[in-house]
């Protein structure tokens, strides 16, 4: 099983075998340490449920202790269910960065980042109004949002001011360029959602095109 939690540490450049900089963002890959496994004879569905950070124990309920503890586990500040398709660990197991490889491509999932409130303008890159001919209070305004007669009302998902950010955002197909496991650290190609220190998920690749040829599937 090729899925590991981690923090996003930051950004910065490694130099590959040809001597090029690549862009890449580090993550704290684990440990982890798998905290539950639900099989289709007693959950009904196959998944496997991950814990990561260890914290002090105050800071977990009592009930989150209990789960941790019969598998004689530390405390951990987060928990994440996995949809898998077959079972190649036990609970207790500890899994580490070592779990991929350079070369590997895999896909990393995380909350983007809070902007709160936000306009049209900013939110989603409106042109604002004239700033000319008297209009001193519409100069990053909607407009107007009705549709005259027909239909007589306002369309679903009409893009307006509202919450930004803070979504579940996937990176996908991002080639990791380096595998650290003594420090628990993997360093991914390219950019990863959310700010430095958020709660990141790596796990294998899916519409990655060496993975298809690879396993010569093409319908992904």
């Amino acid at each position: 099983m090729k899925v590991i939690l981690g923090k996003k540490v930051g950004m910065t450049q490694v130099f590959n075998e040809d001597g090029e900089a690549v862009p890449v963002t580090v993550i704290e890959a684990g440990p982890c340490y798998v905290t539950q496994v639900k099989t289709p004879e007693r959950d009904g569905y196959m998944a496997v449920q991950l814990g990561f950070d260890e914290v002090k124990p105050q800071r977990l309920s009592s009930g989150e202790k209990g789960h941790l503890e019969r598998n004689g586990l530390p405390s951990l500040r987060h928990l994440r269910e996995i949809r898998v398709r077959e079972l190649d660990v036990e609970e207790g197991q500890r899994i580490l960065a070592d779990v991929f490889e350079v070369g590997d491509w895999v896909d990393v999932v995380g909350n983007s980042k809070g902007r709160g409130f936000a306009g049209v303008v900013k939110r989603h890159g409106f042109g604002g109004g004239p700033k000319t001919h008297g209009q001193s209070d519409r100069h990053r305004a909607p407009g107007s949002i009705g549709a005259c007669a027909t239909p007589g009302r306002v369309w679903k998902g009409l893009r307006m001011a509202g919450r930004m950010g803070n979504k579940r955002i996937t990176a996908a197909s991002q080639r990791v360029e380096l595998v650290d496991p003594e420090r628990n650290l993997l360093a991914v190609r390219g950019s990863v959602p959310g700010a430095n220190g958020g709660l990141v998920m790596v796990k294998q690749a899916r519409k990655s095109a060496e993975l298809q040829k690879q396993r010569g599937d093409h319908s992904l």
